[in-house]
């Protein structure tokens, strides 16, 4: 008898910090069918006393989703399950319909990462997969149904249902609720590329009230990485603000979880800073955040309890979730990557309005609680730097570097083969290293390097901290090319 966790085993693709991921080939018919098959065999196992019924499903833009949608779909009609198909979707937005309905959901994206790949992000009932639910899922003993494949693809294939409008609706009911009227006048422009849920994103930005002025929507799929935004879109967004003299520019990712915001000036803020100004707004007391995210968090002495963790959702949900229930805070994390989540309720800033929890990453909840924080300050988006303590945190990326390629220069400063200073501009002395993820060196002149192996793709991060952008650039690049350097 053939297992899904034997078609796993034998797939290229696997589980990375925020879901499975794998080159458009590895993830074939079989492999996504498998992978699905063990999830809800996982979630029907677990919750016998109460019966899975609905699977929602949704996808990106990337050309390869639609396939793996059908794969996907096939796997829960195999189990005798009802789809609830959502189509083209953000991550967030098809999360907190099946949440709120107490009911999984499967979402197929490729995020950020390069174009040749893709993958799938499993949401439980009651919010994002643990590592945990991963190993039961690879190795699963649910049988695979070998009648349905040849050569690896569906025998049978079905055109992919229409869409079912119900979460793209609750997603924008969401926002005009607790921020009705926020944007009036403000002229926003919304860089649309490739990302899932453009649409849904111009229909909320109109419907508070923004004039919204359309920036470059692409039909071929573009993986904007909001944690390594390119010098090239930076100066497009300067470029954009001043043509159409704009009050913001606002964007997300690929899959639609991870924001672009920038200020008046076309200049964007830093996920890590959005995420602090959104802390504020919501008036948090608890923050949890990966160790890469920036000091200023706890520089700024606004929050009672602070949590740091591996870099991934995941691990930021699981301390929220140990934090709200030990403690009366209200909770919320953020990411570098500019992505917010949400682990008790909260109230808009603007309308006082209830706002449900949402523990996964959203891009529209940071964009639009910054804004209405510099509102209430009655301050331009480009003064609100001045609530923080300076601390600026840029950050890079060596494409093409494989994981074990990484390690091997972590081992190197890990044994002493390399010397930590080295990163440094003027060869501070190391004040301290941070093993939670990575290696993270902060220097006695109080500025930080921070090396980690992507899990999502094959890229070594660099993050850096200092207390001016003039010389986070400049330790930014002297580090990544002591990097290079180092790996020859």
């Amino acid at each position: 008898m053939t297992t899904c966790g034997d078609i796993i085993s034998q797939s290229g693709a696997s589980f990375g910090t925020s879901g499975v991921r794998g080159l458009v080939e590895d993830l074939n018919d079989e492999t996504c069918f498998a992978f699905t098959l063990a999830f809800l065999s996982h979630l029907q196992s677990e919750n016998r006393d109460q019966k899975l019924t609905k699977v929602w499903v949704g996808h990106d833009l990337r050309p390869s989703s639609p396939a793996i949608a059908n794969a996907v779909l096939k796997a829960i009609e195999h189990l005798e399950l009802t789809a609830v198909f959502c189509g083209e979707i953000a991550t967030p937005a098809l999360a907190y319909s099946s949440i709120n309905a107490h009911e999984p959901s499967v979402m197929i994206t490729g995020s950020h990462i390069p174009f040749d790949r893709n993958g799938i992000k499993f949401y439980r009932p009651d919010g994002e997969m643990t590592k945990d639910d991963e190993t039961f899922i690879v190795n699963s003993k649910t049988e695979f149904p070998d009648d349905h494949f040849e050569k690896q693809c569906l025998i049978n294939v079905s055109a992919l249902p229409s869409a079912n409008r119900n979460a793209h609706d609750a997603w924008h009911q969401r926002y005009l609720t607790a921020f009705d009227g926020m944007l009036a006048n403000m002229r926003i422009g919304h860089y649309q590329h490739s990302a899932a849920g453009r649409d849904d994103l111009t229909r909320i930005l109109e419907n508070l009230g923004a004039i919204v002025i359309a920036l470059d929507r692409s039909e071929t799929f573009i993986p904007i990485d909001t944690e390594a935004v390119s010098e090239a879109d930076r100066l497009q967004a300067k470029a954009w603000s001043s043509q159409h003299e704009l009050d913001a520019v606002i964007s997300t990712d690929g899959d639609g979880d991870r924001p672009l915001l920038s200020d008046e000036n076309g200049d964007y803020f830093r996920g890590d800073t959005l995420g602090i100004f959104t802390a504020l707004a919501l008036q948090a007391t608890a923050a949890v955040t990966p160790v890469s995210s920036n000091t200023a968090l706890e520089k700024c002495g606004k929050f009672k309890t602070i949590g740091r963790t591996k870099i991934g959702s995941p691990h930021v949900i699981a301390e929220m979730e140990k934090l709200a229930q030990n403690t009366r805070a209200t909770v919320v994390g953020f990411e570098a990557n500019g992505g917010f989540l949400t682990a008790s309720p909260l109230k808009s800033p603007w309308t006082q309005t209830d706002l449900k929890p949402l523990p996964t990453r959203d891009s529209v909840l940071p964009v639009l609680a910054t804004i209405a924080l510099s509102k209430l300050n009655k301050t331009k988006l480009s003064n609100l730097q001045g609530l923080l303590p300076l601390r600026i945190t840029a950050s890079d990326r060596l494409v093409e570097t494989e994981k074990d390629v990484s390690m091997k220069l972590l081992d190197q400063f890990a044994k002493g083969d390399a010397n930590p200073s080295a990163l440094a501009t003027d060869a501070s002395p190391l004040q301290c290293t941070d093993t939670t993820d990575g290696m993270r060196f902060t220097f006695k002149d109080d500025t930080i390097v921070h090396l980690r192996p992507s899990g999502n793709a094959p890229e070594l991060r660099i993050y850096v901290e200092t207390a001016s952008q003039d010389s986070a650039e400049a330790l930014l690049s002297h580090a990544k090319q002591t990097v290079v350097k180092l790996l020859g």
